[in-house]
């Protein structure tokens, strides 16, 4: 849509928006920007609101980084609009980021994969507030954010059903708990890089994912090599499952105790956070790639029809 400048695109980085995730993505989107100007691209970053297409109209750039996270940036909103306007973008298209976005059917999709997954359903908040829906300990979270974002795990030895906040929406979903060590892997393309072994005091959250000091990663995991090589065979075939592109991350609950029987895959992330503390970027360059050369990749693999 755009003219290039040398023989480079024009780069649009679309970061904040609406979301829930707002910060993080903000925080993402700066740091992808700095690292491709760093490689030589003209870059123009774009707070993502309702006036988005006239900015993007204004700004005509090449490319679209999407450095987006959370509802309408990755749920597959944005992707219909760059599909629209014919702007090639990183990251999944429309279908796989709606699929992946919604926690209940992508693990319907799992489960048609033959990929391990924990029993879960979607119910009402009334009913989750009003009686256990199933046998503690289980997990409550809205269907359809990330980030850890509305969390509630419910123990066994719990009185009573969670009393959830006003800002859950209507329906939830409900997952039985997997218990274990929290592991990840990201997807570039076709292959499978590395897995991270995540370490907290506490739950994985928001703040553990996020804030400085809030969990440590061990990368390459020190873990037995079969299960190694099942996280990495798990993501990039949930990675095709869903039809993703270009980047994903999915993360992984391993009880040692059960062997590979206790590998249980929780989620695929579609627009997995590029901040300093982020996953993602530290695979990459456990593997040789730097951070500039990471974002240079996503850039060339954008397109449209993803």
């Amino acid at each position: 849509m755009g003219e290039s400048s040398g023989t480079l695109p024009k780069v649009a980085v679309l970061l904040g928006g609406p979301s829930a995730e707002r910060e993080v993505s903000l925080s993402s989107g700066r740091e992808c920007a700095a690292a491709l100007r760093g490689e030589g691209y003209d870059v123009t970053e774009l707070d993502a609101g309702p006036d988005l297409y006239a900015h993007l109209i204004s700004c005509k750039p090449d490319v679209v980084f999407n450095a987006l996270h959370g509802r309408w940036g990755e749920d597959g909103c944005v992707q219909g609009l760059l599909e629209w306007m014919g702007l090639p973008y990183t990251h999944s298209g429309v279908l796989a980021s709606a699929l992946a976005m919604d926690k209940q059917r992508s693990k319907m999709v799992f489960q048609e994969a033959g990929l391990p997954v924990m029993g879960s359903g979607l119910f009402s908040k009334a009913a989750v507030m009003a009686g256990h829906v199933m046998e503690p300990p289980y997990v409550v979270k809205p269907n359809n954010e990330g980030s850890s974002v509305g969390i509630y795990l419910v123990h066994e030895a719990a009185n009573g059903p969670p009393q959830l906040s006003q800002d859950m929406p209507d329906d939830v979903l409900v997952e039985a708990f997997a218990p274990g060590r929290e592991l990840t892997t990201t997807v570039v393309g076709d292959q499978a890089l590395a897995v991270t072994d995540i370490l907290t005091d506490g739950w994985y959250d928001y703040d553990a994912k996020y804030k400085p000091g809030g969990s440590r990663h061990v990368v390459p995991a020190e873990v037995p090599d079969e299960i190694t090589q099942l996280c990495l065979d798990y993501a990039l075939r949930a990675h095709q499952a869903l039809g993703c592109r270009g980047v994903s991350r999915t993360d992984f609950r391993w009880d040692e105790s059960r062997g590979a029987d206790g590998l249980i895959l929780l989620e695929t992330n579609t627009q997995p956070g590029m901040t300093p503390t982020s996953l993602v970027p530290e695979q990459a360059a456990y593997c040789g790639m730097t951070f500039g050369q990471l974002c240079d990749w996503m850039v060339k693999d954008a397109s449209c029809g993803r």
